[in-house]
């Protein structure tokens, strides 16, 4: 069975700890550009066609009743339910200009809705944007398509998960962050323990498969002691999987966090202590670690497709979905169709007067050369297993690894020298010290980070 266990080394951490990419896709978004416009999509999509396969579908549903200050999201704050109204009808066509585009007959293995807050719709908004995506794209009827939503346990109720479930959603993520009343205040996200669990407690009745829970380490007046309250208490509910993030406090570039006073922010080694505490209360209770900041049970789906060599990650995070093109719906959503990435507008007017066009609301994208689809393979691969096994790339690609990563293979060489990681002439295996920095292996891979501001990046841990 395959070693999914995680070792905390202190000394390496400090060694390796700089700013990088999150690798939901390579190239990253940064490599997105102007030059790709609608036509471009629409080639993609009859490319994507012509090799078939499922889907997977992501919409993006901005609004948010309160703002929260650690936010980085795209977000529209309000309290007017109504303003959802005209983005919904906009968001209708959408689905319906691409629905016309892609193969009726290609079925939607996977479905998410992000934000924002997806529910702050009503029941009736819900219903009405799930039948018109039924209306222009295959979805199963059977319940075994991997239908996800995110919520916020503040204003999600026992009749909202019923009506979630009867949407056909199967799995659920609970946004939290931290229990600890001063931490709550100090992010503007009052949230009792109570609602938190009211809310797993339903999920769990009305059938859902799989509960995730989102805490983030970092965040003001946070201490060691703090949070292992917080996830003590989450570990005693057992959801099925945790993501737990490194707030990354960036006030210049994210007005809402300007509102969050620097001197209550934790110490870099206050930090550090947390995520070791979390790494080692997770692994007693159980969990497998499977990357990044993410942790589930081990009979969890995305476990199991590690240990089997199937998982994969794209711009949702963690997936075993690897043979969806993904199609992103609303402002800023993200796709993968292809050879391509795809990126919509930002803003509401710009995304209306597109839609109004009947054009599809393209902002920026990229089309991926033979050495980008080589590098994602070897990113990927190694990102989610923790292992790269060099026969299988040489394959796929036509290649001889040792020749055509010459340089990467050389600059890996200090981190076997510190216990990251092994490397024979078959291939690279990331030791239990190294997964915590898988980022940092996988950037040697990466082309195009020379040529970046790191600021771009948040911390690898």
């Amino acid at each position: 069975m395959m070693d999914q266990s995680i070792k905390f080394d202190l000394g390496l951490i400090h060694r390796y700890d700089r700013a990088g990419p999150r690798y939901t896709s390579y190239p990253t978004a940064l490599e997105l550009h102007d030059g790709f416009n609608d036509e471009d999509y629409r080639q993609h999509i009859i490319k994507s066609n012509t090799a078939g396969g499922p889907l997977s579908l992501y919409f993006h549903i901005p609004f948010c009743d309160t703002v929260c200050f650690y936010c980085a999201c795209n977000k529209i704050v309000t309290k007017n339910r109504k303003h959802a109204e005209p983005y919904l009808e906009n968001l209708y066509k959408e689905i319906a200009m691409l629905g016309d585009l892609f193969d009726a007959n290609r079925v939607v293995n996977q479905l998410h809705w992000g934000g924002g807050t997806p529910t702050f719709l009503s029941f009736e908004q819900m219903q009405q944007l799930m039948t018109v995506t039924r209306q222009h794209f295959l979805l199963k009827d059977d319940d075994s398509g991997e239908y996800s939503i995110e919520v916020d346990p503040r204003e999600t109720y026992s009749h909202t998960i019923k009506q979630l479930r009867e949407l056909g959603f199967n799995r659920i993520s609970l946004g939290l962050q931290d229990f600890d009343p001063a931490v709550q205040k100090a992010v503007n996200r009052i949230q009792s323990e109570e609602q938190t669990f009211k809310v797993l407690e339903d999920a769990r009745a009305e059938g859902f498969r799989s509960t995730n829970i989102d805490l983030i380490y970092g965040l003001p007046l946070q201490t060691v002691t703090s949070f292992a309250n917080t996830l003590d208490k989450i570990i005693a509910a057992a959801p099925d999987r945790f993501s737990i993030f490194n707030y990354a406090h960036i006030p210049a570039r994210f007005k809402t966090q300007r509102q969050i006073n620097d001197a209550d922010m934790p110490s870099a080694e206050v930090k550090l202590d947390i995520l070791q505490m979390v790494g080692q209360k997770l692994t007693s209770a159980g969990y497998v670690y499977i990357g990044m900041d993410h942790f589930a049970k081990p009979d969890d789906e995305l476990a199991i497709a590690q240990r089997e060599g199937k998982l994969y990650r794209n711009f949702q995070g963690y997936s075993t979905h690897s043979d969806c093109d993904l199609i992103g719906f609303g402002i800023t959503s993200i796709g993968r169709v292809g050879d391509a990435y795809i990126q919509n507008v930002k803003e509401l007017d710009e995304y209306d007067q597109l839609i109004k066009q009947n054009k599809l609301p393209v902002y920026k994208g990229v089309e991926l050369d033979f050495d980008d689809k080589l590098r994602r393979a070897v990113i990927i691969h190694t990102i989610c297993h923790f292992e790269l096994d060099f026969s299988a790339i040489e394959n796929m690609f036509s290649i001889n690894f040792a020749e055509y990563f010459a340089k990467e293979l050389k600059e890996l060489q200090p981190m076997q020298d510190d216990g990251l990681i092994t490397l024979t002439t078959y291939g690279l295996h990331v030791l239990p010290p190294g997964r915590l920095l898988i980022r940092n292996v996988c950037m040697v891979f990466d082309k195009y980070l020379a040529q970046k501001n790191q600021q771009q990046f948040s911390k690898v841990i």
